[in-house]
């Protein structure tokens, strides 16, 4: 029987192609995100649901019960960025980066747990260099990434007498839809310059010790290995970077 996978933020940039390497690699996946979803094939089933919404969420795991009838792997990978200033950031934005970025990785693995506990499985949470180390206008953002992280180190204390390991993975800079609007600001379409996105994205894959950013595939491998038990049995409350060693590097350097 395949394993099954729930790959949350599924329509994007990382979450796609996460969704493509888990049905590559043989597991069957569900894939959910409010925004649009992956088309049904073999493999793999789209779920358009939000999973900050608690009632949402429990409609999504009674479908899994009712169809899959098991769960072995949870990949909370959705999320969403705001880039501005502190002083910038409204009460609102704060709220929805929380609901977003946080509430919904506790949402959905506080309800995958008694599946889970069935499969020996694991939750792998999708936090951000930016829980380590950040920059300036994401103080929100790093904000609920750091909270991800520490609550990883927390779900995998309270989980592992269920046998279920949790674990994190946190991806430095990669080329998505996110991480190209982010170098643009915002910016309308019409004051970005011809070539000015890629000269960015040059000046940023200058900065990192492998000399390039990651692709999403490089993070979604990353999240496979930590969702495979045959491959990661006695890894728990750990932090994957996949960073290209920006993390290591001094500041003052």
């Amino acid at each position: 029987m395949k394993r099954v996978a729930l790959i949350t933020g599924a329509a994007g940039g990382i979450g796609s192609v996460t969704v493509d390497v888990f049905r590559d690699a043989g597991w069957s996946v569900v894939g959910v995100d409010r925004r649009g979803t992956p088309s049904d094939s073999d493999g793999v089933r789209g779920v358009h649901a939000d999973v900050a919404v608690e009632s949402e969420v429990e409609a999504i795991f009674e479908e899994i019960e009712a169809i899959e009838g098991r769960l072995d792997a949870v990949v909370n990978n959705a999320a969403i960025q705001v880039c501005k200033p502190l002083l910038e950031t409204s009460l609102e934005e704060w709220n929805t980066l929380l609901q977003n970025n946080l509430t919904a990785a506790f949402l959905v693995s506080r309800r995958a747990v008694p599946l889970l506990a069935q499969s020996a499985g694991a939750v792998i949470n999708v936090s951000s260099v930016h829980a380590l180390a950040t920059s300036k206008n994401k103080a929100a953002y790093a904000a609920t990434k750091g909270a991800l992280l520490a609550l990883t180190r927390a779900m995998a204390l309270e989980l592992g007498e269920s046998g279920i390991r949790v674990n994190a993975v946190l991806p430095g800079a990669t080329d998505t839809p996110m991480l190209r609007a982010g170098l643009l600001g915002d910016r309308a379409a019409t004051e970005v310059q011809t070539g000015e996105e890629e000269r960015l994205l040059d000046e940023l894959s200058a900065k990192h010790v492998l000399g390039r950013v990651a692709q999403p595939e490089e993070a979604a491998e990353a999240m496979l290995f930590l969702a495979d038990s045959r491959r990661s049995s006695f890894v728990t409350g750990q932090a994957l970077v996949v960073d290209g060693g920006a993390t290591a590097r001094l500041s003052t350097e």
